[in-house]
Order: C-alpha cells, then sequence, then structure tokens
C-alpha cells in the first residue's frame, strides 16, 4: 500500500483505452486504472494462451512490482528484458532481484542499467562501489526492531509517536470499499494508546479526520492542536481528467485540520497543492516553522522528491524548496520525517544504494551525506515511514518484510566506545601497529584492528555486555584484558604487554607449560600466547630447528593417549607454521603417557592431570 504514496495519484472513473492490441484490452484496462492485482490475473491468462510478448511481460512485471511481489516481479522482468532495453526496466529487475538476496544477479542488471544511462546518480553511485551490500551488511547495528501489537493483516504505516498516542495510517476498516491497486480498503488515520509497558493498545480511527478516499498519514504538532495529514484531492471534488481514457486522476493532497477540544475541524486544503501534481506524507518540525514532505511538483530530480516548506507565523506559507541531490535521486524519496532536534532527516529512498525495495536513510540536514541505516532497520523488502521520539527514546517503522505492511518498534541499541591503547609494561612506550581484537563473553572475535599512532583501537559496542580485549605485537606476551561493563560514552583498556623474555638453554627453550584441554587436541587462547614467545625466539634466530613434544595425561589406554598425543604435537607444529616459521625448521612426536611430569597413578588431582597435558620444545639443532 505504500506504493500509492510514491505513486501519488490515484484513478476512479470508466476506462476505455486504445490497448496494445486487442488481446490485451482486458488487462490493460485494469493497469490503468491502477487495478494491479487483476491486471497480473488477466496478463497470466494471455501467457498460459500463448499470447505473451514483450509487451506482455513488462505490464505483468510492472504489475507485480507495484504490489512488490518481488519473486514474481524478478520472474518476469527476466523476460520483459529480453526484449525491452528500457533502463528503467533493467532498473526495476535489479531492485526485485536484490529484493531477493540475488545480490549478484542484481549488479549484472545495474551493469545494464548504468551502461545505458551513465549519468543518472544511480548508475554513478553503483559503479562507484558496486559490491556496497557486504559494507551494508557488517554496519554496526543501531536498534533492535520488534514488531508490534497494533499491525493487522491489512496495510499499517506511517506510525508517529506524540506523547502516549501512536498515530499511524491503516486499510483495516473492512466494511470499507476496497480500492482496486491491492483490493484493500482504503485507508484512515488511526490513533492508538502507547502504554508504559511499550504495549500498544486501543487502535480507533481518529474522528473528523477521515473522509471516504485515502487519508494518512499525518503529523501533529508540539502542542497537539494542529493536523498536516494526506488525503486524496476528491475530497475536494478535484481531479484531472484523462479525457482520452474518461478517467479521473485524483492526486495526494495535503491537509491541516485544528483541534477545538478533543474534535478535529477546520479541515483546509494547503495552497501550494494542485491538480497536476500530488503532495504526501507531512512531517512538521518540533518548532512547528517547516513542513516536509513528498511530491513528483515540478522541478522534482526524480519520480517523487522529499521537499520543504516555510510555516509562518500567521499560518501562511512560503514556497516550497526541493532539498536537492543531498536527498533526493532520480528514483522516488519519500515518507520523510524530521527529527526533534529539528536537523536530522530519517526518509525512504529506492533510489540509493540499499539492500532491497525501499530502504530508511538519515541525513544531518546542516552537514555530510545521507545514509543507508543498515539492518535490521531495513531488510531486502520495504522499509519506509521511520520516525522517532526522543523523550521515549523509542522510534517506529513500516515493513513488508513478514509479507504485509506491518508496523515496528525500534529500540536504540545502548552503545559504548571501547578505547584500547596498547603500552609496553616496561616502559610504558605507546605500541603502534598491535593486533587488537574484541571479543564477545564467548570469545568470539567480533572485530581485529591494528593499534594507530597513539596505540589506540576504538570499537563501538553494545553496553551492560561483557567484553575481552585481546591486543598481540611481535616481541610481546600476547594478553587479554577485561573491559569493564558500562554505559558510555567510552570505557578506557590499558593494554600493557610484556616484552617477550624466554628462557632459552642449550637443549630446549623454556615457555610457560602449553596446556590442552581434556580429550582434545586444538591450540587453546592461553596457548598461543606462549607459542607466540617461540614464534618470536624463531624469527630472531633462523638457525634454530625445533622438537616439539606433546604429552597427554594417564587417562585413557596407551594406543589412545599416543594417537592424542600426535594430534596435540601437529596442531602445535600447524600453529608455528601459520606465523610464518619454514616447515623444515620444526617437527612434532607424540609421547602419549610416556613421559609423566606427575606420576600419580590413579590418585591424579585435575590440576595434576593438566600439568602433565603439555607440550616442550627441544633444540634439535
Amino acid at each position: 500500500m505504500k506504493n500509492l504514496y510514491i505513486a501519488l495519484s490515484f484513478a476512479v472513473g470508466t476506462l476505455t483505452v486504445t490497448a496494445q492490441n486487442k488481446e490485451t484490452k482486458v488487462a490493460d484496462k485494469l493497469f490503468g486504472r491502477y487495478e494491479y492485482v487483476d491486471a497480473a490475473k488477466e496478463y497470466l491468462k494471455l501467457v498460459e494462451k500463448g499470447k505473451s510478448d514483450g509487451y506482455v511481460y513488462k505490464q505483468l512485471a510492472d504489475s507485480y512490482f507495484n504490489v512488490f511481489n518481488t519473486a514474481e516481479a524478478a520472474k518476469w522482468y527476466a523476460k520483459a528484458v529480453e526484449t525491452n532495453q528500457d533502463s528503467e526496466t533493467y532498473y526495476r529487475y535489479a531492485q526485485m532481484l536484490k529484493a531477493n538476496g540475488k545480490y549478484e544477479e542484481s549488479n549484472k542488471q545495474m551493469q545494464k542499467f548504468a551502461s545505458l544511462v551513465p549519468n543518472d546518480s544511480r548508475a554513478k553511485a553503483f559503479k562507484e562501489n558496486p559490491n556496497y551490500v557486504p559494507r551494508l551488511l557488517d554496519k554496526a547495528k543501531q536498534y533492535n526492531v520488534n514488531t508490534t501489537e497494533v499491525s493487522s493483516d491489512k496495510s499499517d504505516f506511517g506510525p508517529v509517536l506524540y506523547d502516549n498516542t501512536l498515530y499511524f495510517t491503516s486499510a483495516r476498516n473492512g466494511a470499507r470499499k476496497t480500492y482496486g491497486w491491492t483490493e484493500e480498503p482504503f485507508l484512515d488515520i488511526y490513533k492508538a494508546d502507547y502504554n508504559e509497558d511499550g504495549t500498544i493498545s486501543n487502535a480507533t480511527p481518529v474522528s473528523g479526520l477521515n473522509s471516504k478516499w485515502h487519508d494518512g498519514p499525518v503529523t501533529i504538532s508540539a502542542d497537539g492542536n494542529t493536523a498536516y495529514f494526506s488525503s486524496d484531492s476528491f475530497r475536494e471534488s478535484t481531479f484531472q481528467k484523462d479525457k482520452e481514457n474518461n478517467l479521473k486522476l485524483g492526486r495526494n493532497s495535503i491537509y491541516r485540520a485544528t483541534k477545538t477540544g478533543d474534535t478535529w475541524g477546520n479541515i483546509t486544503l494547503l495552497p501550494f497543492n494542485s491538480k497536476e501534481y500530488s503532495c504526501a506524507n507531512p512531517s512538521l518540525s518540533r518548532d512547528g516553522k517547516t513542513l516536509y514532505f513528498s511530491s513528483n511538483m515540478p522541478n522534482s530530480i526524480g519520480g517523487v522528491d522529499i521537499w520543504k516548506v516555510a510555516v509562518n507565523q500567521d499560518g501562511s506559507f512560503g514556497t516550497p524548496e526541493n532539498l536537492g541531490r543531498k536527498v533526493n535521486t532520480e528514483g522516488n524519496e519519500s515518507f520523510p520525517f524530521i527529527a526533534d532536534d529539528n536537523k536530522t532527516l530519517y526518509f525512504s529512498s529506492n533510489g540509493r544504494q540499499g539492500l532491497g525495495g525501499l530502504d530508511v536513510f538519515e541525513i544531518d540536514l546542516n552537514a555530510g551525506e545521507a545514509t543507508n541505516m543498515g539492518k535490521p532497520i531495513n531488510s531486502e523488502k520495504d522499509d519506509f515511514s521511520f520516525s522517532f521520539n526522543s523523550k521515549k527514546n523509542v522510534g517506529f517503522l513500516a515493513s513488508n518484510r513478514n509479507g504485509n505492511d506491518d508496523i515496528f518498534g525500534a529500540i536504540p541499541v545502548c552503545g559504548v566506545d571501547i578505547v584500547t591503547v596498547v603500552t609496553n609494561a616496561k616502559t610504558g612506550a605507546i605500541l603502534s601497529g598491535a593486533r587488537v581484537s574484541i571479543l564477545d563473553d564467548k570469545r568470539n572475535v567480533i572485530a581485529t584492528e591494528t593499534s594507530n599512532a597513539n596505540g589506540e583501537v576504538k570499537y563501538r559496542v553494545e553496553c551492560d555486555k561483557p567484553y575481552v580485549v585481546q591486543a598481540a605485537k611481535d616481541g610481546f606476551e600476547s594478553n587479554t584484558f577485561a573491559v569493564a561493563k558500562g554505559k558510555g560514552p567510552t570505557t578506557k583498556v590499558e593494554a600493557a604487554l610484556q616484552p617477550i623474555d624466554v628462557i632459552v638453554t642449550p637443549t630446549e627453550i623454556v615457555l610457560k607449560p602449553i596446556y590442552f584441554e581434556y580429550d582434545k587436541s586444538n591450540i587453546t587462547q592461553e596457548g598461543a600466547f606462549e607459542l607466540d614467545k617461540l614464534v618470536q625466539v624463531m624469527k630472531n634466530n633462523d638457525k634454530l630447528v625445533i622438537l616439539a613434544k606433546s604429552h597427554t595425561d594417564n587417562r585413557g589406554s596407551d594406543k589412545y593417549n599416543l594417537s592424542l598425543s600426535d594430534r596435540r604435537a601437529k596442531s602445535t607444529v600447524q600453529y608455528i607454521i601459520s606465523k610464518g616459521i619454514d616447515a623444515s625448521r620444526i617437527s612434532g612426536k607424540g609421547m602419549g603417557e610416556l613421559e609423566l611430569k606427575v606420576d600419580c597413578g590413579d590418585n591424579c588431582t585435575e590440576e595434576q592431570h593438566a600439568q602433565n597435558r603439555r607440550s616442550e620444545f627441544l633444540i634439535v639443532k
């Protein structure tokens, strides 16, 4: 249903079209009425009868595109591009492939699109960064997204929270006449209670604002007494006649209403509306001085752009201004929401690099570039009408990621910057070029970076969660450092590394015991720290040849223990080789339980067993 507010026009009346041919007349008539569901059925009948061609395939694909049936749209665009060389067909095909997670195939179609319209901003962005998807997927999560109780089995979108009331737009009124585009009822403006526990209840239509046509989304002034909302121009009996097709084309228009007591009234059409174009999706700044909206009015860059207009103190309006290319593209930008700071704008776009369909973007209008908000705000489907209430610290958006336009809550992830400073533990000197990893509470490595000239590495992580920093540098003992829990904004970690000081005798290199877990042969984190010392010694003396002897405890059979120790020896050797030591300089031998360090018989403690599970390093030459 959100596509209604991108197309920004509605049709009523009797349609008589000059069809592409007599076979497509019925389907074309439905398509021209924006009744895409039934149009698709008729085009499919032509396919089944063997009466299809490139025109039918494109019309069929466009029908599915307009109701965001991505799988079917991609299927028929694949047929359409065999004969249709229109650039937008390639672009739509690419978007539908992307919406189904087929990024490689999407890129192929974008390459064709870019070759046809190389000066299009969408083409330029693609050519500059064609493999942007991994970067978006790796972007740090900003919000936790959850479903809400307010969603219905019909389209719900445009959520915005004012005080303890959530306003939104919905097609849930089953008693209303259905609209042919989606075969859902016409849209109404609703409100619901936002409860202290974050639940949403008591959704009811907003009395006084709704008509028999499409109504919504809505924006409310800070004092709660003025509303701006979208509605059909049919409300004012304003429309454009399509004489050729005997069709009345309505437009989206923006209206203002004022509240007296609990009643909305005094509804007036804003002066910059027109029967020649549409205006929709208003968002009023908290200071009440600027109204943002989407429109396809003249001088738009793309199909639909985001505009702003000054709201004067006397209630009059300035001249609408296009937000320009820092926001708008040759695609569609819509569903603006201006944050409480009056400078952060959230909007949805299908013309910028995203994960598929509409993606939500944010921009500081005073500086900077528009950025994709990443997952989970965005998905491979349509994600739009994002809003945020700073007092409640909660956001809302709409998405069809589950197959229907539903309303989701968006809770900001509490973040903290962990700044690690790596130093020499003996001298206090800054250590640049150290490898610094951050690990979660399950010891999974989240990221690894190299310390800068100030010995620093910074990671942005969720607050109130346990983390560990691991630091390593050649010539120093690797070590881990616990990170104190906190809400930030910054937690500092002093990672002081001890210079490697290894005892080298004429016969062996003495390290701390390289212990293994019971019945396992993998190198542990603690073992790796010690083996790094051996690596450093061998790098400093390229003549050394080492034999690694691996031992087990006395549990298990002699044969099994010999095999286990052999695996441990091989793991040790492989670790050393992985650090750049030539394989000819390191060998391993499993000793099983032949040379127990602690001969404790059947009465060994766990500590004694651990001492027997070890590796030793003999100097061969």
